[in-house]
């Protein structure tokens, strides 16, 4: 029996999960959770990187407290694009930023040295992403920015927490790919786009593959916490990519791991640089298996997460299922937004943000927690119709089903919107779909599980998964077309 410990962090919260492997099924148990927000100082978003650290002792401390035995190995896996610096001496330069400062402005100053269709074949990475850690590095470089000007080594988040607990260095591939900065071709970092822009080359370390064991826990962390050195496995660094290893499906399927952000895809052996796949925003980011998922960031449960911050603020408590409940009662399809308009991207006054958005495009106002609600769970719907179309074309076949991964799966009222925009069959599960595919991958960097398709047999034979079928109306049609003249 092994024992595997994951660490999944999201932009909203983290968990220390166990997974315990017999060599068919895997059982998981979560440790440890921990709230996850970036903060703001000084009109700078950062994320609190010696609080994640600590969250990360308290997790192995709650595994040597629960009498499991030895730890066989861990893993971290994280949202993409953020990274932190270190100095020469291996301490951090300044305070990790978040990607939610990104804006506008940092992509035109980029595009003013490499264009967008010049970005776009050297990296297949969407180009309007304000988030994009080639636009962020830019922006600390034009602003002469102390901490990058005496950074020696840039390490991605969960590469970051690794070496934190390890002392190793890398930058693990699937993370690598969520940059902007990763060259699908010459399967290296996009030295040529490094170099027009000035960007520092010291700081950018090998790229490692998926699987790599990369060091082991201090003796130092080993002697706090009494646990033993237990390896550490690069699994899927991005969650994205350890929720899609995790994926049981078969045939001609689609993916999204949902959450903060929908990441709504499919996999591929080789990246698709097209022009056409950059007019329809699709990122060819990395599978654990070293190929390619092309894939649309859509904005996700951020938005229906904010407008219930906004309703807390106004006094109004509602749980996550009597959102749901409200939402099922309203009037459907009465009002939808696109999800990925740019005033949705900031946090704050999001509820008026979406009011604002139906007024400009002479619909219907939402009012109630309900509307509001609805407004927002059917736009993701049709957004996802409007992905799914243009994996198809990318693809040149139909794809038949979509398997959706993450937490928000527990939302059935949403599984079945999604089941009727698509008017295909909805496969959800597992829900800890990245947390399941970072422990398998440490499983197979054991030497336990041989590839992906005996990793995905572990996962169905381990995990239930749900099954919608569609009931796709002419109402769904009429709110489709309504869509596409927003995007365009």
């Amino acid at each position: 029996m092994r024992n595997l410990l994951a660490f999944d962090l999201g932009a909203s919260n983290g968990r220390a999960i166990l997974g315990r492997f017999d060599g068919e099924k895997i059982t998981m148990q979560e440790l440890h959770r921990f709230e996850n927000n970036y903060i703001e100082m000084n009109g700078v978003f950062y994320w609190d990187t010696p609080y994640l650290y600590n969250q990360l002792k308290q997790g192995l401390l709650a595994f040597k407290q629960g009498g499991f035995g030895q730890l066989d190995a861990f893993g971290i896996d994280t949202w993409g694009v953020d990274y932190g610096l270190l100095d020469k001496n291996g301490h951090l330069a300044g305070v990790p930023r978040s990607y939610r400062l990104g804006v506008q402005a940092d992509i035109d100053a980029v595009k003013e040295k490499v264009s967008a269709e010049t970005l776009y074949a050297r990296t297949g990475i969407d180009t309007n992403l304000t988030f994009n850690t080639l636009y962020q590095l830019y922006r600390r470089l034009r602003e002469e920015d102390a901490a990058l000007a005496v950074a020696d080594t840039m390490l991605f988040t969960p590469d970051l927490l690794g070496y934190f607990l390890t002392g190793s260095k890398g930058t693990e591939y699937t993370i690598a790919t969520t940059s902007g900065m990763y060259n699908p071709t010459t399967k290296d970092w996009d030295w040529e786009t490094i170099e027009e822009l000035g960007l520092p080359k010291k700081i950018f370390t090998k790229i490692e593959k998926t699987g790599t064991i990369r060091g082991c826990l201090r003796k130092e962390l080993c002697e706090e916490i009494g646990i033993n050195a237990a390896p550490f496995v690069a699994v899927g660094g991005h969650d994205t990519a350890s929720a899609v290893a995790a994926i049981p499906g078969k045939g001609s399927f689609a993916f999204c791991s949902s959450g903060t952000w929908s990441l709504f895809g499919a996999e591929m052996d080789k990246p698709v640089l097209t022009q056409e796949a950059a007019s329809r925003n699709f990122s060819n980011e990395g599978t654990i298996q070293g190929t390619f998922r092309p894939l649309n960031n859509i904005i996700g449960m951020w938005i229906i997460q904010e407008c219930r911050r906004d309703w807390i603020k106004a006094g109004v408590e509602m749980s996550w299922d009597e959102i749901v409940v409200a939402a099922r009662e309203a009037e459907a399809l009465r009002s939808i937004i696109n999800p990925d308009d740019s005033r949705f991207y900031a946090g704050g006054n999001m509820v008026q943000k979406i009011q604002d958005f139906c007024k400009e495009t002479n619909q219907p106002v939402p009012e109630t927690v309900g509307q509001i609600a609805r407004t927002v769970y059917e736009s993701l719907a049709l957004k996802y119709r409007n992905a799914l179309e243009g994996l198809e074309k990318m693809k040149g076949q139909r794809i038949d089903s979509l398997n959706i991964v993450g937490g928000p799966i527990n939302n059935k009222f949403l599984n079945q919107l999604i089941a009727d925009s698509l008017d295909r069959e909805v496969v959800t599960g597992p829900v800890e779909g990245a947390a399941i595919g970072n422990l398998l991958t440490q499983a197979m960097a054991l030497g336990d599980i041989k590839d992906l398709d005996q990793l995905r047999q572990v996962v169905r034979n381990s995990e239930a998964v749900e099954y919608w079928t569609p009931n796709h109306t002419a109402d769904w049609e009429n709110a489709y077309q309504k869509l596409l003249t927003f995007l365009k």
